[in-house]
């Protein structure tokens, strides 16, 4: 099997992938990205949480057009997973409103984004529908 490395610092991989977020120990919002303070309260204290891997789908919007190389249509959307909001594309479904829609379970899946010369796979996340 290729070595295989997360796209983004917050992804775990392994046999159970999930999504990391820094909690403020003060008022409990939950960021993605490396923070200094909290953009709630303003204090500096963090701690590691592991966000549940299923969600409900809040909102979305079909992507039709994208910088060059990037295929379209896709679904962007932003996903609460037990109160913690994920922003993803949703993959594994046909981007066309028939088949997405609010309220839509859905859990998380990783998919490889690329590959470089060593053969190294770069994984991404997305969401999927709950059934497929």
């Amino acid at each position: 099997m290729a070595e295989q490395i997360p796209l983004v610092d917050y992804l775990v991989l392994g046999n159970d992938p999930h999504l990391v977020a820094n909690e403020c120990t003060s008022c409990g919002a939950r960021f993605f990205d490396r923070r200094n303070a909290c953009a709630s309260c303003g204090r500096s204290g963090f701690t590691k949480v592991d966000i549940p891997t299923e969600g409900e789908v809040r909102a979305f919007t079909i992507v039709a057009f994208a910088a060059p190389g990037v295929p379209t249509p896709y679904v962007a959307a932003m996903v609460d997973c037990a109160g913690t909001s994920v922003r993803a594309n949703l993959i594994n479904i046909p981007a066309d409103p028939e088949h997405v829609s609010l309220g839509m379970q859905v859990r998380l899946t990783t998919e490889v984004v690329g590959t470089d010369d060593e053969g190294t796979e770069a994984i991404g996340f997305g969401f999927e529908p709950k059934e497929a």
